[in-house]
C-alpha cells in the first residue's frame, strides 16, 4: 500500500479532519454502510465491481483488485485475501467492508475454486481492533477502546475514517448473507465449518436464529476443534445478544469431564468473556491442566485464538490475560 496520506480518495477523511460534522456524509457517497446496502443478491459479475465508487475509501482500488483476482482465479487468492486483511490489521476496514457481499458469494459457491480463502477473509472487516486483543473485557466484543460519542463507540480509523461505519457495513452484509453461510457449518471440510462459524458469529441474531444453528451442529459435531470453535461463536453471537441459557450452557461445558478438552478450555475462556463474575478456583485449575502449549498451538487454527495471540499461541495468551494477569508479557527478545 502507498501513503494513504497523499491518496486522492480521502475526501471525507480530510473533511473531517477539518472539522466537517460526521452526520453530513450519513447515507451518501463516503458511507460504506449505504454503498454497501446497495449491492443486491445476485449481482456479482465483473459489471457491479467496477461500477461500486472504491474510491471513496480508503485503498478501495486496491481492496477493488483484490477481489477481482479472486473472482476470476487470477493471481494468487491467498495474496488477495492477504491484501484485504492486511487493510484491517492496519485499521483500515472501509473498502475491505466493501468486499465482503462478493466474498460470501464465493464462499457459498461450491464450485469457486477461492471459496475457502474467501470464508476465511470475509469477517476480517466485521471485528474492530481485534488483533493481540485476549482481555476478558474485550476478547469476543467487537467494539473496543475508549468512547467516542460522535463514532458510534468505535472511534476513527488509523486514516481518519469512522470505524463505526465500516464494521456496520461488514456486519450487515454478512447478516444479509446468514441464509446461504449457514449451510456451511455442515460443509465436509473441518476448515470451512471453522470459517463459517467465525464468520456468522459476527452477524445480528436478534432472534437467535444463527445461535440455534451453532446448537444443532455443536451437537453432530464429532471434531473437537470445530466443536471448540462452535462454542466461541456461541459466546460472541451471545456477548452480543445476551442469552441466560447459552452463558449457562457454557459453564456447564467447563465443567463437564466428558468434554474434549479443546471445548472446556474454549468454554471457560468464552464464560470468562460473558460474566463479571470471579474466576472459580475450579476453573483455575481446569485450564490451568488443559491449556498446555502442544494444545494451544493445536487451538491456533481458531480464527479466534490466531487473533489474539501475538508472538505466542492465543489460547496461552488469554489465558494469561484472564486468569493470571500479574504475569509479564513474554519477551520476543532471542537475546533476552
Amino acid at each position: 500500500m502507498g501513503d494513504w496520506r497523499t491518496d486522492p480518495t480521502f475526501v471525507m477523511c480530510r473533511a473531517l479532519a477539518d472539522g466537517a460534522e460526521l452526520a453530513s456524509f450519513a447515507g451518501g457517497p463516503f458511507d460504506i454502510r449505504t454503498v454497501v446496502a446497495t449491492i443486491r443478491p445476485g449481482t456479482f459479475d465483473g459489471a457491479v465491481l467496477d461500477d461500486l465508487p472504491w474510491g471513496n475509501f480508503p485503498h478501495g482500488e486496491n481492496a477493488r483488485e483484490a477481489v477481482r483476482l479472486l473472482r476470476t482465479g487470477d493471481g494468487s487468492a491467498r495474496n488477495s485475501i492477504g491484501v484485504l486483511i492486511g487493510m484491517c490489521a492496519d485499521d483500515s476496514r472501509a473498502a475491505a467492508a466493501l468486499a465482503v457481499p462478493f466474498l460470501i458469494r464465493f464462499a457459498t459457491d461450491p464450485h469457486h475454486r477461492n471459496r475457502a480463502d474467501a470464508l476465511g477473509g470475509l469477517a476480517t472487516p466485521a471485528r474492530a481492533r481485534y488483533f493481540g486483543v485476549a482481555s476478558r473485557d474485550e476478547l469476543l466484543l467487537h467494539r473496543s477502546g475508549p468512547q467516542h460519542d460522535d463514532y458510534d463507540d468505535y472511534g476513527v480509523e488509523v486514516t481518519g475514517y469512522p470505524a463505526g461505519w465500516a464494521v456496520a457495513a461488514a456486519r450487515a452484509a454478512i447478516t444479509a448473507g446468514a441464509p446461504v453461510l449457514l449451510p456451511l457449518l455442515d460443509d465436509s471440510d473441518p476448515a470451512m465449518r471453522i470459517d463459517a462459524s467465525y464468520a456468522l458469529a459476527t452477524a445480528a441474531d436478534s432472534g437467535h436464529t444463527v445461535r440455534s444453528a451453532f446448537a444443532t451442529r455443536f451437537a453432530k459435531e464429532q471434531d473437537p476443534l470445530v466443536r471448540a470453535a462452535l462454542v466461541l461463536a456461541t459466546a460472541e453471537t451471545t456477548r452480543a445478544h445476551p442469552h441466560q441459557p447459552a452463558t449457562a450452557w457454557i459453564r456447564e461445558l467447563w465443567q463437564d469431564r466428558a468434554q474434549a478438552p479443546e471445548v472446556r478450555v474454549a468454554a471457560a475462556i468464552g464464560w470468562l468473556c460473558l460474566t463479571d463474575e470471579p474466576a472459580l478456583d475450579a476453573l483455575h485449575t481446569t485450564v490451568d491442566a488443559l491449556a498446555t502449549e502442544e494444545r494451544a498451538r493445536a487451538m491456533d487454527v481458531l480464527p479466534w485464538m490466531a487473533a489474539a495471540g501475538c508472538g505466542e499461541p492465543g489460547l496461552l495468551r488469554c489465558v494469561r490475560r484472564m486468569l493470571h494477569p500479574d504475569e509479564p508479557e513474554p519477551s520476543d527478545d532471542p537475546w533476552a
